[in-house]
């Protein structure tokens, strides 16, 4: 059954906005300064709340509240005249332009913009069990770290593992030292050597490796994969065992991941940002989608395929262009898509969104300090933090009706 009563076509278009990623800001946005009377619009998403990925670190730290780390999508859906839908896409019969949702509906639609992001690549990760934690969804990882922090104080010789040394990793683990600091719980950093701060200069990986080792976080420069937990253990650390070499506190459960030199590394927690793999049922659909299942798109954010599809995001993969899945690009595509969907109903020019050569990245070390990143350029301080802080809590508060205020 539609969500909405059906209306006649010729004279009013349905526009469905599949989930509520940074780009679906914007549009969002762009409704409520230029509202379009011969359109309707949904946002189907799976929670009233986006989270803002360049807080998370900060969020580990203690440095901000739930709150300050999301905005509020209801009434900026209200304020935009967008019907809003408390659900997940999760299928797509791109011919027929109706979109599957996971309460089982269909929802008909005449364009339809897809930002919807990505799963974590967990690579056999998640046979760890209950001591996995995926980065994504955002959502579920912000709900679950509160737990995870209470434990850690409350345990002796708790371990956490991030697995994934790109700059998420890098970030989460300088975070979770932070906020573990003076418990006696242990922070470990696992991937391969190459993928360490990939795409930055070496002057930022040498400041990152001063950070870890000032913080007390483990770098290993391994592959790592899920443990039978029979081999060597990891040497350098206590494996959280109690006073009679036991297995963890009280006998706690731990997961464990086998390093390529052979090593067993025990964890309490593991911390994936493993790299991106597409929603499943992406690849299901009609969708023209790249060989790792991601939407196929062109400059304009147009599906290859059908015309009155876009995707911008995680969820999708350039064909004229490598573009690195990344906030950055996500936030700066918003207004390009924004503008595009309304150019692309009124039968207009598209505008193409062109990635700059280099990027600024503003990476969060744990205390108020952070690593400026930008091509061969970098720096670091206190200054730093308090300019990403600046940067962030203003994405947040532009979406926002009430200001959250500044720590």
């Amino acid at each position: 059954m539609p969500i909405i009563p059906e209306r006649a076509r010729h004279r009013m278009k349905r526009l469905v906005l599949a989930g509520g990623g940074h780009a679906h800001l914007s549009v969002l946005e762009s409704m409520e300064q230029k509202p379009d009377p011969d359109l309707t619009t949904v946002l189907v998403t799976p929670d009233r709340y986006q989270y803002y990925s360049g807080m998370l670190p900060g969020f580990m730290a203690g440095h901000y509240t739930l709150a300050q780390c999301r905005v509020d999508l209801a009434p900026l859906a209200q304020r935009a005249g967008v019907q809003l839908v408390l659900a997940k896409v999760v299928g797509l019969d791109a011919q027929a332009g109706c979109a599957v949702l996971s309460d089982g509906s269909r929802l008909p639609y005449d364009w339809l913009s897809l930002d919807v992001g990505s799963a974590v690549d967990a690579q056999g990760l998640d046979a760890t069990g209950d001591a996995f934690l995926p980065a994504k969804p955002l959502a579920a990882f912000f709900a679950r770290w509160p737990q995870v922090l209470a434990d850690a104080r409350a345990a002796k010789g708790y371990a956490l593992a991030v697995v994934g040394a790109g700059a998420a990793g890098l970030e989460l683990a300088l975070a979770a030292a932070h906020a573990l600091r003076g418990s006696g719980g242990r922070v470990h950093l696992v991937g391969p050597d190459a993928s360490f701060l990939a795409g930055h200069a070496p002057a930022v990986r040498r400041r990152a490796l001063v950070c870890l080792r000032e913080a007390g976080v483990q770098w290993h420069a391994q592959r790592a994969q899920a443990a039978d937990q029979t081999g060597e253990e990891y040497a350098g650390h206590e494996q959280g065992r109690n006073e009679e070499g036991a297995p963890g506190q009280a006998g706690r459960e731990q997961g464990a991941i086998s390093l390529s030199n052979g090593a067993v590394l025990r964890c309490d927690t593991l911390i994936a940002t493993t790299g991106a793999t597409a929603l499943g049922w992406l690849p299901q659909t009609d969708l023209a989608c790249d060989e790792r299942g991601f939407v196929a798109v062109n400059a304009h954010h147009q599906s290859i395929s059908h015309p009155n599809v876009f995707a911008v995001g995680d969820c999708c993969a350039r064909v004229d262009t490598s573009l690195q899945r990344s906030g950055v690009h996500a936030v700066r595509a918003g207004p390009v898509l924004a503008s595009n969907l309304r150019a692309a109903m009124a039968g207009k020019a598209l505008r193409s969104y062109r990635p700059r050569k280099r990027s600024l990245y503003l990476l969060a070390c744990g205390p108020r300090y952070a690593i400026a990143s930008w091509g061969a350029f970098s720096a670091e301080g206190a200054w730093v933090w308090c300019w990403k802080n600046h940067l962030d809590q203003g994405f947040v508060q532009r979406f926002s009706r009430e200001k959250t205020g500044r720590t």
